[in-house]
């Protein structure tokens, strides 16, 4: 059974990809990922704003005492900063690239134009193999229109492509109102992967502080469908650039769903989180069991199988499938 997959030029021995998660901050962890066959890692995001911020409030400590006097010399004690803000996420990239024999993408979800390149070319010089932008990102300003959120994002791949030479993948919001077109334009604008979708976590409220909280819930396969949806319809219009499934692939037969409809690699946090790193072999093994069930013998002959173009219903990606669904519920 032949597994390997290229995905963002990066050949992958299979198309199960650890996405970024407290799993992938921690080398042991990530040498239990490889051991348990996935194809690649991606690193929890290096975010601008807490990199920035760590460096503010270690320079006001310092001025805080500074010029106290000259026996003040000796006053600080020996800081490590290997473990402060940039430093701590570059060393994870050097150490993952130096232990792992799979592919090591670094994510980054940066704050402002200069940031988004500067710590692209950080991470590419500590090893990263790929850069995957996080663009996370909540448009709350009525001033801003749909054309100017789309026009920063394509500026953003743009630069970074610009000052990279490792593939650039996107994690994309689900929430363009013209799917088709904005993906159109980031594999334009240089994007090398496409990742779809990037799930943003909702605040909830408190009823006994009356405050807003953060609230952490992990997928279930039920969300495969979105994304397994605008695969299927991306794949036809998209033939050179990777795509890549994240959301709700909690077992070998998701794995197989997110392949059949064009996906390149399929993306994992919660199950693995819940289950631990060798639940990735599990997930391959049921992969391997339904395609050999079903008389594949390699993801590339199972890949876009169901895709929009090739489907024997193409129109149930759209419209009709909606009317279908609506009529469908028996009590």
């Amino acid at each position: 059974m032949n597994l390997t997959t290229m995905y963002a030029g990066l050949e992958l021995r299979s198309p199960l990809i650890a996405s970024a998660s407290p799993l992938t901050g921690r080398l042991d962890d990530l040498l239990r990922l490889e051991d348990a066959g996935v194809g690649a890692v991606i690193l929890p995001s290096l975010f601008e704003e807490e990199v920035e911020a760590e460096a503010v409030m270690l320079h006001e400590r310092f001025e805080a005492v500074a010029g106290l006097g000259a026996e003040a010399a000796g006053f600080f004690p020996d800081v490590d900063l290997d473990h402060l803000g940039l430093e701590r996420h570059l060393l994870l990239v050097q150490e993952a690239r130096e232990r792992l024999s799979i592919p090591v993408i670094a994510s980054l979800n940066g704050n402002t134009p200069g940031g988004w390149t500067r710590y692209a070319l950080d991470l590419v010089d500590a090893g990263a193999q790929a850069i995957e932008l996080n663009t996370y990102e909540v448009v709350a300003d009525p001033r801003i229109t749909a054309i100017e959120v789309e026009d920063r994002h394509l500026q953003l791949i743009a630069g970074v492509r610009s000052h990279v030479d490792v593939p650039v993948c996107v994690k994309v919001s689900p929430y363009f109102t013209a799917m088709a077109n904005v993906a159109t334009r980031m594999a334009q604008a240089g994007a090398d992967a496409l990742v779809l979708f990037n799930r943003f976590y909702q605040p909830d409220l408190d009823l006994q502080t009356l405050d807003v909280t953060p609230r952490l819930e992990l997928s279930t396969s039920s969300e495969l469908r979105l994304p397994l949806r605008w695969i299927a319809m991306l794949r036809p219009l998209l033939p050179n650039t990777s795509l890549g499934l994240t959301t709700g692939i909690h077992m070998g037969t998701d794995l197989a769903k997110a392949l059949l409809a064009g996906a390149d690699a399929a993306m994992a946090t919660s199950e693995l989180l819940r289950n631990g790193p060798e639940r990735a072999a599990g997930l391959l093994t049921e992969l391997r069991q339904w395609m050999d069930d079903h008389e594949y013998d390699s993801v590339g002959q199972l890949r876009g199988s169901v895709a929009q173009h090739t489907a024997a219903n193409p129109s149930a990606f759209e419209r009709s499938q909606y009317r279908q669904v609506l009529t469908s519920w028996t009590p």
